[in-house]
């Protein structure tokens, strides 16, 4: 690869998503956007190798999708009457802006949080909005995504252009939602990137048991993303969330990948750069006031951790509270289970394995690996060993992770 090649690779990385949006302001479609912006990225391909790369190379980007935009409309040969006005819209805009340095910056922001919230629309589906951020606001390729998710590369760009399909077809408009469609677009942004940091943070299935990538991309668009909506406290919450269980990345994995517990971990190396980050996110999201939401609650619980210098400082009483605020928001069985933790943490392992029995009982997480793995530590420490050995190889035999499925069987072996 040429210099000029790494650099328009850089470049791509860097701009690709103000580019899209900013052309997505203009025609209204996120899939004619990212094909204008592609073009303009094999026109950087054919030309920067040979003339250099230009002091503005996002503006370059800007300039020469817009035109090549103005051709395509250009070219057709059945113009609506919409299509005729937008190309106009199209030529004025450009006699309007003859400083390509500004204008790759104008209403940059509001552009950004219009893709977001495009791209997390609900009326796709939960991968299909995964897939289509990952591809317009991390820039990452489609063979990029189906790597990090362990799906087939076909099935992947096959989910993207659905979507963008989708989006066109159901005339989603490109922009901020108000009133009370604004929460729940919202919600589904957060969710996205949500999903994207924990399939980084402990893979669902592989031989990987992290992908930091994954990990770093959702913190950089939840950060992009607490910029444009600083007066969202939930927004403040999941970066908070975020920057906190990223600060313990570097311990969570021994010399050869293995998986090293919460309680198990060397402390010292954590990142306490990060932690600050996400104590002050947190602090932002408290100081907006209207009650912590699901995500300011669960970099709660998250602070509690990173407060507590050693395992045995931590506040598990508090943590237990937590869960239950948080039960109360969103009930869930998954809340429960990490509530019954926290709970046999703080008051004895008895009356965590009593929680832990109900969840068993009434069958929610039939399946949920982490069920018998709970279970099987708690009877552990009451000293029911062969009991505990079977629950660790269940949870070992529902785990689709590797490096889970190792440390499972050798808690099993290992139990007593």
């Amino acid at each position: 690869m040429t210099d000029a090649h790494r650099a328009i690779d850089a470049v791509w990385r860097i701009e690709s998503a103000r580019l899209i949006a900013g052309l997505a302001r203009v025609v209204r479609d996120v899939g004619v956007a990212e094909d204008l912006a592609q073009e303009a990225l094999v026109a950087a391909l054919e030309q920067w190798p040979e003339s250099g790369v230009p002091d503005n190379p996002g503006a370059w980007l800007m300039a020469t999708a817009k035109h090549r935009g103005i051709d395509r409309l250009r070219r057709s040969k059945v113009l609506e009457r919409k299509h005729e006005e937008l190309g106009r819209e199209l030529e004025r805009r450009e006699a309007a802006e003859p400083d390509l340095d500004a204008a790759i910056d104008d209403d940059i922001g509001d552009d950004l949080l219009r893709l977001v919230f495009t791209t997390c629309h609900p009326v796709l589906s939960r991968e299909a909005r995964i897939a289509l951020t990952l591809r317009l606001l991390g820039g990452l390729t489609t063979e990029e995504i189906a790597r990090a998710f362990l799906a087939p590369e076909p099935t992947v760009a096959q989910r993207i252009v659905r979507a963008k399909r989708t989006l066109a077809e159901a005339q989603v408009p490109f922009e901020v939602p108000t009133g009370a469609d604004r929460a729940e677009r919202l919600a589904s942004v957060l969710e996205v990137i949500y999903l994207v940091f924990n399939e980084g943070y402990a893979a669902t299935a592989g031989d990987d048991w992290m992908r930091p990538a994954l990990c770093e991309e959702a913190l950089r668009l939840g950060r992009i993303l607490a910029e444009l909506a600083p007066k969202q406290p939930e927004v403040h919450g999941l970066v908070a969330l975020m920057e906190i269980q990223a600060s313990r990345s570097r311990a969570r994995a021994g010399p050869s990948g293995e998986p090293i517990l919460l309680l198990d971990q060397d402390r010292a190396r954590w990142d306490y750069l990060l932690i600050g980050r996400g104590l002050r996110a947190l602090e932002r999201a408290e100081k907006l006031g209207g009650g912590l939401g699901p995500y300011a609650l669960q970099a709660a619980i998250a602070a509690c951790h990173a407060r507590a210098r050693t395992a045995e400082q931590t506040d598990w009483a508090r943590i237990a509270a937590l869960y239950d605020a948080l039960f109360q928001l969103t009930p869930s069985p998954v809340v429960e289970l990490n509530r019954a933790v926290a709970v046999g943490m703080a008051f004895g392992p008895v009356a965590g394995l009593e929680l832990v029995d109900e969840l068993v009982s009434e069958g929610p997480l039939e399946g949920y690996h982490l069920l018998p793995a709970v279970r099987g530590d708690l009877l552990e420490k009451l000293g029911r060993i062969d009991e505990a050995r079977a629950e660790f190889a269940r949870a070992a035999s529902l785990t689709r992770n590797s490096r889970e499925r190792e440390v499972l069987l050798e808690r099993a072996a290992g139990a007593g």
